[in-house]
């Protein structure tokens, strides 16, 4: 069960990182947050990697830091365009999808299938998501869900989940080629790295606020290096299923932080998540 404290760690990590990241979003744009979150993730990380040593790298490390890194860094600037443009605690209890999209990706890649009770709690987290935009169902049963359509915060929030669902895997992969803090750090590195160009091309705000981006690289860094010892020892779906759970504080911060609205129906839709997380704990 160490692995689900691991993964709980992880999800109070990403919450407060979300905090921190829409608070700076308003002084920067989203390739300098998503830049300046990486690089200090991997800062944080080197004495960590020094401590426990460099690992012998597997043949499947490079393809899989290839595309997760790749694919990640689509992901992590689609992320901050979507916090950005919209509530918290409407675009951040989208990434609650990936487990859903994991179902699919997970036995495909690295052959990892969910038990029926388990499958049986990740729905119901979707089934929280409803919940947690019910005030658009008056005018219609469906347009919660179409929210996630019509709407551009939580359309690309959407893109990011499934974008995770399979990282997550590739992830997974990289572990098993390396170490849980050496992937970690490498994913990180990579994707400081493959944003420097758009960053340094661009006319940004980076290099003036770089000191208020170090919050975020620390609370990615510890979310990263829970996420990845979690994975090291369960099924990916599992973990990023509790990994999710962040989003309650996602909703109770955006009524106090951030002054957001209808906070009532979306406590009550992260609370029905959190029955779906005891669901996928009692099937591990």
């Amino acid at each position: 069960m160490v692995w689900f404290l691991f993964a709980l760690l992880s999800a109070f990590s990403e919450s407060l990182k979300d905090i921190f990241s829409k608070k700076r979003l308003a002084e920067v744009d989203e390739y300098s947050a998503a830049w300046g979150m990486r690089l200090f993730a991997a800062l944080c990380l080197i004495p960590v990697v020094l401590f426990f040593g460099i690992p012998s790298l597997g043949n499947s490390f490079w393809f899989a830091l290839l595309v997760a890194g790749f694919l990640n860094m689509a992901a992590q600037v689609l992320y901050f365009k979507a916090l950005k443009s919209s509530d918290i605690s409407v675009s951040v209890p989208v990434l609650s999808f990936t487990p859903v999209f994991l179902i699919v990706t997970s036995p495909l890649i690295v052959g990892e299938s969910p038990a029926i009770i388990g499958i049986a709690g990740i729905f119901m987290i979707v089934i929280g998501a409803y919940v947690l935009q019910l005030s658009e169902a008056n005018k219609g049963l469906l347009e919660p869900f179409k929210a996630l359509i019509h709407k551009p915060g939580p359309r690309m929030m959407l893109g990011v989940a499934f974008i995770w669902s399979i990282t997550s895997n590739m992830d997974k992969i990289g572990i098993q080629s390396s170490s849980p803090f050496f992937w970690a750090f490498s994913i990180s590195l990579f994707i400081a790295v493959g944003l420097s160009f758009f960053v340094f091309t661009r006319k940004n705000s980076a290099m003036r606020h770089l000191k208020g981006l170090f919050p975020l690289g620390l609370f990615n860094a510890f979310s990263l290096a829970f996420q990845m010892l979690a994975v090291s020892i369960a099924l990916v779906p599992y973990v990023i299923a509790l990994k999710r759970t962040s989003i309650i504080s996602s909703v109770v911060s955006g009524h106090f932080v951030f002054r957001e609205r209808n906070v009532a129906e979306r406590l009550v839709g992260a609370l029905i998540m959190v029955a779906g997380v005891v669901l996928i704990l009692l099937s591990s």
